[in-house]
């Protein structure tokens, strides 16, 4: 049944009336997203999620009608996905993950030898600051909470120190094996 604004009066359980909207425009609207997120499809899949997860919070106040609903999807999605990029620019770059087929064998003591013999050479010239924040957080195993509550710092300043702690030694150690 139908209520004159064209709203469901609630006749169709939510689950299915959401079943219903993820198989008329769930793919549509993740080729939509590829666009926006230039390719990247595991982001396009993320905001495709979020747009989704809205949907079903107001699935009782949908329009029951097919192209109302893709209006309406769509705009949320583009504001999701515009939401998702003001985010990302606000944040700092993240330091390239590691490349885990470049970690030398255990049974290489010439590497591990290298590789320390770098960072005793870098470290020092990190700030003390750094320094302090990269040594606690990889050598010693301290969370950031614990960090934070050591130095007396907020757990944000420690994230940061650590950030840009990296990207300083990164500097300092020179391009590694296929960077």
């Amino acid at each position: 049944m139908e209520v004159s604004d064209g709203r469901s009066d609630g006749a169709a359980p939510p689950d299915t009336r959401m079943r219903a909207l993820h198989d008329a425009h769930a793919e549509p609207l993740l080729r939509f997203l590829l666009k926006l997120t230039l390719g990247e499809r595991h982001l396009a899949e993320d905001l495709l999620q979020e747009t989704l997860l809205k949907a079903w919070r107001r699935i009782g106040d949908l329009d029951i009608d097919h192209e109302s609903q893709r209006r309406w999807l769509w705009t949320v999605a583009r504001r999701v996905a515009i939401d998702a990029a003001r985010a990302r620019q606000s944040r700092p770059t993240e330091v390239g993950a590691l490349d885990l087929t470049r970690v030398p064998d255990d049974s290489d003591a010439t590497e591990g030898v290298v590789a320390t013999e770098t960072l005793r050479k870098a470290l020092p010239r990190l700030t003390p600051e750094h320094r302090t924040v990269l040594v606690d957080l990889y050598f010693r195993g301290l969370s950031t909470v614990e960090i934070a509550a050591r130095l007396g710092v907020p757990e944000g300043t420690v994230k940061s120190r650590a950030h840009y702690g990296l990207r300083s030694l990164r500097a300092l150690v020179g391009p590694v094996d296929g960077d």
